[in-house]
C-alpha cells in the first residue's frame, strides 16, 4: 500500500474553513510519473492530470468523520476505479476537495511506479479504513 502524503497547505485550509471533511465532495485526481505532485502545491490547477475519458467515477465516499477522546479520524471507503477502455498510465493519486472554491488539495499517494489499466480492468484505492485516511491529534 502506498503512503499518504499531505500537502503543506492542508492544515491552513482546515483552519480557514476551506474543508468540511465530513460533508464536502472529496475526489481523486490521477497524475503520471512525469507530473509528480509536490508538498507546496495548493490547488488542483497546480497539477497535470491524465485524461479520464475511459474511467469510472473518481468521487470518494466518506465512511466516517468523527472524533473520539480528542482524536479526529476521517475514514474513506475504498474506491474502485474501472476502465471502459485504455486509461493513460498514472503513478500518483491525489485527493482534493471538489466542493471547495478552488479545488483545494489535501494529500496524495505515490505508488512508486506507473500503473496502467486496459478495458474492464479495475484498480482499488485502499484508504486504510483501520487507521483512517487522516488522523488529527
Amino acid at each position: 500500500m502506498a503512503n499518504f502524503n499531505k500537502f503543506n497547505v492542508f492544515g491552513l485550509d482546515l483552519a480557514s474553513k476551506k474543508h468540511n471533511l465530513g460533508s464536502d465532495a472529496l475526489t481523486v485526481a490521477l497524475c503520471a510519473s512525469g507530473n509528480a505532485p509536490v508538498a507546496t502545491n495548493t490547488v488542483l490547477a497546480n497539477l497535470t492530470q491524465i485524461a479520464y475519458t475511459n474511467l469510472s467515477t473518481r468521487v470518494i465516499t466518506t465512511a466516517s468523520s468523527a472524533q473520539t477522546s480528542g482524536v479526529y479520524k476521517l475514514t474513506l471507503t475504498d474506491l474502485v476505479l474501472t476502465a471502459s477502455g485504455t486509461v493513460a498510465d498514472f503513478r500518483y493519486i491525489v485527493i482534493y476537495n471538489d466542493t471547495a472554491t478552488n479545488d483545494e488539495l489535501i494529500g496524495w499517494y505515490d505508488y512508486g511506479t506507473n500503473l496502467s489499466m486496459s478495458n474492464s480492468d479495475t484498480f482499488t484505492i485502499d484508504f486504510n479504513a483501520a487507521d483512517g485516511c487522516i488522523t488529527l491529534t
